[in-house]
């Protein structure tokens, strides 16, 4: 158990009588779950029939922009195929950039322990910084389990190559380093650099970025159809520049960041234009499995790595990425495994991006390790159990931003600057209504657990940077 969870058990006892007991029980729960998860967190199926797996992701995509969340101007009928086929979580999180929940996925913890809660620029001491690849991250484990294993799309976990894809146990890699790449010419963002490499190597292709990932993506399908594979699929769409298919350009000063001041902003229909190429590329990943008969056994998620930017629609959310407000960090996810999920199941229990990689490694028969903070979900997905009460963490400090956030059940606290702010999730998604002054009790309680978990991984990270 580790020091944020104890101290939450230890505040919930002393304070029974100032809180609901609701958050006392589920406390207790909480712990007796973590311990069963990370002794018991194997699945029980045979080797022979273990299933393929197929992470998606998208880039800066709003939470109201897929249809199965509401979204009326866009058209993404691939993605809710498999929200009809699967299990969709309206209440699962991601970081609020890209680095930090790429970096949270592959190492399964909370990615201020690795010193990543940024989006990694292409100048500066970015250059030199990047996730340890220590033995232990997902696709090494994977890969050590008999999967092969494959990435395709955007990496943005570090340009050195003690920190690539390869090293962190990826059999095969295409796609490109850094945060965001011109989607024609493939060059990076800042200082304009070639950044298409392919198993550490640079190459030059012709063609736009999403068809080139999704080419790639069938491609290894294809090679690898008689044995257990993973593989994820990082699209970079609709991160800027936006850049529609079908009509080639050369994104302005190395693919800036556009914005509405621009003097010819890009538009909405730009935005809809990439996301909907993006969703026809998912059409054309789940039709090769199914040609080659392996979408029966093969687990697909779908996610987002964090809150759409300025064209996106994060509606009913309030504000975007680079916050931590819902808008910034509350993401779409959806999984779909034929044989083992139902179909058509909406679930409103929070998750957070460790948890799909402790899904991955269950689904995988690999023990989740203990140094994981992320839960199998596939239990509670299909309906076998609940998923005990537990906190889930959020920091983002920028020169422009400095806040915080926990939250526990239906309560969320968000730290902005000095201002203490609390949230009744459940009644109020839009975080209009401030209920601190109604709950003080709970404010103090959900405080001091965001400040012990804040000790926990800063003093994590100092280790690791002194071991570096």
């Amino acid at each position: 158990m580790t020091v944020v969870q104890r101290i939450g058990l230890t505040l919930s006892a002393l304070l029974l009588i100032a809180s609901a007991p609701r958050l006392t029980a589920q406390s207790t729960a909480q712990s007796t779950a973590q311990s069963t998860a990370r002794t018991t967190a194997r699945t029980t199926t045979p080797a022979a029939a273990r299933p393929n797996i197929v992470l998606i992701l998208t880039d800066d995509v709003g939470y109201g922009d897929i249809g199965s969340y509401g979204a009326r101007d866009i058209r993404t009928p691939n993605i809710d195929r498999l929200a009809r086929g699967g299990v969709r979580l309206t209440d699962f999180y991601a970081s609020p950039q890209c680095t930090p929940t790429r970096a949270a996925l592959i190492s399964g913890r909370y990615p201020q322990r690795a010193a990543l809660e940024r989006a990694l620029s292409t100048t500066g001491p970015s250059l030199d910084a990047g996730l340890p690849a220590n033995g232990s991250t997902l696709p090494r484990l994977l890969k050590n389990a008999g999967y092969r294993t494959g990435l395709v799309g955007k990496w943005h976990l570090g340009y050195r190559p003690e920190y690539s894809p390869n090293a962190h146990g990826f059999d095969y890699f295409y796609g490109f380093l850094a945060g965001y790449v011109d989607f024609y010419t493939h060059t990076r963002g800042i200082d304009g650099l070639p950044d298409l490499n392919e198993n550490g190597v640079a190459v030059s292709d012709t063609g736009y970025m999403t068809d080139l990932i999704t080419s790639r993506a069938v491609r290894f399908i294809e090679n690898n159809a008689t044995t257990p594979f993973f593989l994820e699929v990082a699209y970079n769409a609709a991160h800027w520049p936006f850049q529609r298919p079908g009509h080639p350009t050369r994104a302005a000063n190395n693919g800036r960041f556009q914005g509405p001041d621009d003097s010819i902003p890009a538009t909405r229909a730009d935005y809809v234009a990439m996301l909907e190429h993006a969703d026809g590329g998912i059409g054309t990943i789940m039709a090769t499995l199914k040609k080659r008969g392996l979408d029966q056994n093969t687990l697909v998620i779908f996610t987002n790595d964090n809150g759409g930017e300025w064209l996106s629609n994060n509606a009913p959310l309030f504000h975007r990425k680079d916050t931590l407000w819902e808008g910034g960090i509350r993401v779409p996810a959806i999984f779909w495994w034929p044989t083992v999920l139902p179909a058509g199941r909406t679930m409103r229990t929070p998750g957070i991006t460790m948890d799909l990689t402790a899904t991955v490694l269950a689904a995988a028969g690999r023990a989740i390790p203990g140094s994981f903070e992320g839960r199998d979900l596939v239990p509670m997905l299909a309906g076998r159990t609940t998923l005990a009460e537990r906190p889930l963490f959020w920091r983002i400090d920028t020169r422009e931003r400095q806040q915080r956030a926990v939250r526990r059940g239906r309560w969320k606290l968000l730290v902005d600057g000095d201002d203490l702010l609390l949230f009744d999730l459940p009644t109020d998604i839009g975080e209009r209504h401030d209920v601190a002054a109604s709950h003080p009790a709970i404010v103090r309680e959900l405080q001091a657990l965001l400040a012990a978990w804040e000790a926990d991984v800063d003093a994590d990270a100092k280790r690791g940077a002194v071991g570096r």
